[in-house]
């Protein structure tokens, strides 16, 4: 172990005894309590910094921060997670129009470019605190009737059963680092291009059918993925590797796809 991964962990100890939002000690009182020199403290707190534990305000000092949520990549809804974390999910439906599918969502949802879509625009909530922004498509053929009422403070996918009848099986999602831009900021309540997690997903109900395409926006300052990997076997039982996880720093203000991207099993 570093001296600044040493002392990383001599300064995590400390914040258990501070509130969030309460100021750390200075670089200098920190040197001095640590017995470590000054850019070794520096160090420690850059890499707490981009981890998300600390926030630097310049001319004011370093402070403790909401502790980050960790997002398993697995076949759980966002309510069932919040949940079991003891926080109150919930959800405000933002927006709900009709719309034509058009050439790249017919792509995703394999349907005629001209089909009727049903667009929502949902912000995901926990302890009422802005999480994540949403924006799902649906064939309005499988939902009819469906109101803005309808989808508040309640999971898409329990009504999807209760009332259409309609169970989600299987899905594939795509995860990769991006900003936030103005409408994303505003909703989340973060500064313009704040790094976040771009999550794009298609789900399938058991009788295979493609039922919805969501893109959503997830704040980086209260996400950490966390994937469990395990080794795959080829047939002649030996290792071939396992699936790589992106990290949540931002892109620089850009949303352009990478080659490589990681895909994961979604969650919706």
């Amino acid at each position: 172990m570093t001296k600044t991964d040493d002392t990383r962990g001599q300064v995590l100890d400390l914040m258990e005894s501070l509130e969030v939002g309460q100021a750390i000690p200075s670089e200098r009182q920190l040197s001095q309590e640590l017995g470590v020199s000054r850019l070794t403290i520096r160090a420690a707190l850059d890499e707490l910094v981009r981890d998300g534990y600390l926030d630097r305000r310049h001319g004011s000092g370093t402070y403790v921060t909401e502790p980050k949520i960790s997002q398993p990549l697995t076949l759980t809804s966002f309510s069932e997670d919040m949940r079991r974390r003891g926080m109150v999910p919930g959800s405000r439906t933002l927006e709900l129009a009709t719309t034509s599918a058009g050439a790249r969502l017919a792509r995703r949802l394999q349907v005629s470019p001209a089909e009727r879509l049903v667009r929502v625009k949902r912000l995901r909530l926990a302890d009422a605190e802005p999480m994540a922004m949403e924006v799902l498509h649906i064939p309005e053929a499988l939902v009819p009737g469906l109101t803005k009422a309808d989808l508040e403070n309640r999971s898409f996918y329990d009504l999807l059963g209760e009332r259409y009848g309609i169970v989600i099986a299987s899905g594939t999602q795509s995860i990769e680092p991006t900003v936030t831009n103005e409408e994303e900021s505003e909703v989340l309540g973060v500064p313009l291009h704040t790094p976040a997690f771009l999550f794009e997903r298609t789900t399938l109900s058991e009788s295979g059918r493609i039922v919805e395409f969501v893109r959503s926006i997830y704040r980086g300052d209260r996400y950490r993925l966390v994937a469990d990997l395990t080794p795959q076997r080829s047939r002649n039982g030996r290792s071939a590797g396992a699936p790589r996880v992106p990290d949540g720093s931002g892109d620089g203000g850009t949303r352009r796809r990478q080659s490589g991207r990681a895909s994961a099993p979604f969650k919706p």
